[in-house]
Formats: C-alpha cells, sequence, structure tokens
C-alpha cells in the first residue's frame, strides 16, 4: 500500500467493543429463538432439500438431480456450506438429509436444526459489521449495530420467512470494510468468495471492476500496462475463489447445467410477488392499456403465458407493450449504473465505495431480472454504514429502511405472525429515530425532520395497510384477492424509485 492510499487506523479497544458486540448479538439471538416455532416459507424445503441432495449424491450429480422441484441452483460454495451442515443434520436426525423420505419432512428436529444453523450462520453478519464499525465514535457504532444486528428486514426474512442473507451479507460488509481501509486485494477477493456463494450479488460487479481497476491497478499515474502486475495478483485472488468453487464441476464436466441452474431466463419477469421496482409500473400500464384499448375498438389477444413464472417457462407476457428479455433489462441496470461506474473511475475514493455498491444494487433491483422482493436487503443492510455521515443519509435512511421492510410485509401472510412483523417494523422505526436524535449534532442538526412529502408518504403506509388488512375484507370480500398486494408493491415502489434517484444526486453532486 502506498502513501498516497493508507487509510488512518486510529487505536480502539477491541475487547470493549466485541463486549458490547456481543451483548447487541445477544439479545437478537434470543429473539431469533423466540421466533423458531413461527412461519417457514418453501425455501425452508428448499434447503432441507439442498442438504439431502449434498449429503445423498456425489459432488457430479448435485446440479442435475431433480428429485424434488426445488433443485440446487445456487453456486458451489452454497453447495459446499449445505454439504457441511448436512454432516451434522445426519447425525441429528437422518432423515433430514433421505433424498427421498425427507421430502416435506417437518418434525421437530428439522426445524430446530435448519433454524439453528440459521442463527449461528450470522456470526459472519456480526463480523462483518464489527469490521465496518470498529473504528468509528461509540455512539454511532452502537446505532448501526441497532440498525443491522436488530434489523427487522433479517429477522423477517431469515429467522421467520427462511433464508441465510445475515451470511451472505456478511461477506459484502467484509468486502466493503477492506475497500474502506484501501485494502483492495483482500477485498475483492472477498467479493469473489461472495459470488461464489450466491451470484445475484454479482449486480454490483461493474463497481468492482471499475473501482478496483482504477484504484488498485492503475493507482500512482502508471495506467494499466505499468500496473499489469497487479492485474495479474487481484486476477489470481479472484481466479483462485472461482476454481475452488467451479473447479470440481468443471473436472466433471457439468459446468454448463450448474449454469444453466443459475441463470434460469425462463422465469418470469416478475416474482410471483412483484417486487417494488419499476416493472409493476410497467407491467400495470400494459394492463391498464389492454383494458382501454379493446374498448375503443383495438383487437388484442392477451398472450397465455405468466408475469412471475417462479419456476422456468414462458416469460414476460406483454399484450401491448414492448416485450421484456433478460438482456434488456441488464442493459437497462448497465446504463442506470453508468454515472457511478463514470465517478468510480475518475475519482475512486475508499470513503465512498460502500455507497456506489449500494447504487448499484439499487439499480439492480428497479430494473433487473425477475427480482425477489428481499433483494432489498442488498442495498438497504450496508447503507445503514452510510446513513450516520449526515443528516441527509439519516434523513434517506429512515424512510427507505421502513418502506422496504413494510414490502416484506406479504412474505409473512399467517395471522400469527401478523403482530410479530408490525411489532418488529414500530420498534426499529422508534429505536432508529432516537438513535439518529442522539448524534443529530454530529449531523449538523437540532433534529430529525424528515419533511412533509415524507411524513406524508408514509403515513399513506397506514391507509394500505388499513385497506389491505380491513376494508378490503369488509367491503370486497374474496372478490380481487390480488389488490391488497398490488397496493403494497406499487406504494412501495414510488420509495424505492424515490431512493434510487436520491442516491444518484447524491453520488453526482459528491
Amino acid at each position: 500500500m502506498d502513501q498516497q492510499t493508507k487509510i488512518h487506523i486510529p487505536n480502539v479497544n477491541i475487547s470493549k467493543t466485541l463486549e458490547e458486540m456481543a451483548w447487541f448479538a445477544g439479545v437478537a439471538t434470543c429473539i431469533k429463538l423466540l421466533l423458531i416455532p413461527s412461519y417457514r416459507s418453501t425455501d425452508f424445503e428448499v434447503h432441507r432439500n439442498w442438504l439431502a441432495i449434498t449429503h445423498s449424491l456425489p459432488l457430479s450429480l448435485w446440479y442435475t438431480d431433480e428429485t424434488s422441484p426445488w433443485t440446487l441452483d445456487y453456486p458451489p460454495f452454497f453447495a459446499y456450506f449445505e454439504r457441511f451442515l448436512s454432516i451434522f443434520a445426519n447425525l441429528v436426525d437422518p432423515t433430514i438429509v433421505d433424498l427421498h423420505k425427507g421430502l416435506n419432512y417437518a418434525s421437530n428436529s428439522v426445524i430446530y436444526f435448519q433454524r439453528l444453523t440459521v442463527v449461528l450462520s450470522d456470526i459472519s453478519l456480526f463480523y462483518g459489521i464489527y469490521r465496518l464499525t470498529k473504528n468509528l465514535d461509540p455512539v454511532k457504532r452502537r446505532l448501526i449495530w441497532v440498525l443491522l444486528i436488530w434489523s427487522p428486514m433479517l429477522l423477517i426474512v431469515d429467522h421467520v420467512h427462511f433464508q441465510y442473507n445475515g451470511l451472505l451479507l456478511g461477506f459484502l460488509l467484509l468486502s466493503l470494510s477492506y475497500l474502506e481501509e484501501g485494502r483492495d486485494l483482500m477485498g475483492g477477493f472477498a467479493f469473489a468468495v461472495l459470488l461464489c456463494f450466491k451470484h445475484l450479488f454479482a449486480v454490483a460487479a461493474p463497481v468492482y471492476f471499475v473501482y478496483l481497476l482504477k484504484h488498485y491497478c492503475c493507482r500512482g499515474g502508471g495506467g494499466v500496462v505499468r500496473g499489469a502486475g497487479r492485474v495479474f495478483i487481484m486476477g489470481g485472488a479472484v481466479a483462485v475463489a472461482f476454481v475452488a468453487a467451479f473447479g470440481p464441476f468443471l473436472y466433471h464436466g457439468q459446468m454448463k447445467q450448474v449454469i444453466s441452474r443459475m441463470f434460469p431466463f425462463g422465469r418470469g419477469l416478475c416474482h410471483a410477488y412483484w417486487a417494488p421496482n419499476f416493472w409493476v409500473f410497467y407491467i400495470m400500464l400494459d394492463k391498464g392499456l389492454t383494458f382501454v384499448l379493446p374498448k375503443l375498438g383495438f383487437n388484442l389477444i392477451p398472450p397465455a403465458a405468466s408475469f412471475t413464472g417462479g419456476l422456468v417457462g414462458d416469460s414476460s407476457p406483454f399484450t401491448v407493450l414492448p416485450q421484456i428479455t433478460p438482456m434488456m433489462t441488464l442493459i437497462i441496470v448497465l446504463l442506470s449504473m453508468s454515472p457511478c461506474l463514470i465517478k468510480a473511475w475518475k475519482d475512486p475514493q475508499p470513503r465512498m465505495i460502500t455507497r456506489w455498491v449500494c447504487y448499484a444494487y439499487t439499480c439492480g433491483f428497479l430494473f433487473g431480472w425477475h427480482v425477489h422482493e428481499k433483494a432489498s436487503l442488498h442495498f438497504v443492510i450496508p447503507l445503514a454504514i452510510v446513513a450516520v455521515n449526515s443528516l441527509e443519509d439519516a434523513r434517506h435512511y429512515s424512510m427507505l429502511s421502513i418502506v422496504s421492510c413494510y414490502s416484506l410485509f406479504p412474505l409473512l401472510f399467517e395471522a400469527n405472525e401478523y403482530p410479530v412483523k408490525v411489532l418488529l417494523l414500530l420498534l426499529h422505526s422508534i429505536l432508529m429515530w432516537f438513535g439518529f436524535s442522539s448524534i443529530r449534532g454530529d449531523l449538523g442538526s437540532r433534529e430529525l425532520v424528515i419533511g412533509r412529502v415524507g411524513k406524508s408518504y408514509l403515513m399513506g403506509i397506514f391507509a394500505v395497510e388499513i385497506w389491505g388488512q380491513f376494508l378490503h375484507p369488509c367491503l370486497l370480500g374474496k372478490r380481487l384477492p390480488f389488490l391488497p398486494l398490488m397496493m403494497i408493491s406499487l406504494y412501495c415502489a414510488f420509495g424505492i424509485i424515490y431512493s434510487w434517484i436520491w442516491q444518484l444526486r447524491r453520488i453526482l453532486n459528491s
């Protein structure tokens, strides 16, 4: 590391910091344990089946098995992770890892085992948070811990709905912590490892590529030619991760099958529950034109395919507007990301990398193909690190985190979990308000003021929720059952688009 890229790391009391963080993690763990008996989605059976696949079959058959419809479609490092867990699952209850007898297995042994693996895997998240916050002011550090360790979004998605986002986001935060310290090689390697766990994080790969090429490979004004050695080193580090992940499958001639599983573009443009992004408005416009134009004399034939195919099949069936393909969404994502890429190339600053990566994930969420609503975690979680930088960042994050959390409510559709998700969001909002108020002096203001428009928008969430939970059943009964979900998706999409525009302006003015 040369003089230009050295970053001052102040002395910190590591033991005291870890002790304080352990208290926050302990509280979160207690809440997670209480959520063990709660509702679980089909993702629970998905991951149980992956345990069975990786335990019962040789590696060469992992990505070809179709015993269950929930086939393995994550990159190899996550498959290896499932194989590691299957060792202990077999000791707890052999039926868990039985490829045939284990289908839809729902005994207490499998429930407690899989729930606890998610709880334990959050160690990755805690370590990433620790590295990013260890040198911050204690008050700001604790606020970030409240926002992340006690994140209602992670509790809803990972510890009720069931996924391993904490594990994966830990690697993302770890990578960002290295980049903010100027340790680009370690940051690039950590990101490569993350991609070998879950390829959907590759949305930020263009930002990583441009930033590392300019900040690491071309630093000192030598250009790419003089930095060829660093290009080779960085490329070697990334190659190590990918060879370790994909090498065994390349040896067995399975690469084509692995890639086809990872990128099933035959799925619909949108997920079953429309993620609150740009395509919601596009679909609604097409539906509206499909309804209006025949009344004006136009002859339209609605297609039979679905917008929301969760399994591979026909997709993107628009009646009036142009059909959307995966390649088109890729181009739109890259174009929307281009201002950030130009900034990263012209002035690659470590203190800006987290903001740039968050913006990239926001672009992917808004314009990507078959985006899940849970993907908002990719930018909401790391943006908490940025939120303590200024009053404007705090205001933006307050709005975004509330809207994003509310957009996840349809994931928990059973009555028993309704008080849980409402209470989690309310507690998060209260703690966030008091947290930002406690550092308002550092942010340059006496109070955290969201503004009339922001307050009105957030109050609208109550109106949407009251309609969906109370008024719709009373007034419409079982008619138009899709309407409450559509309203949530549409309403939250306005907030996410506002966040995207706000982030873009912030980056351009930085």
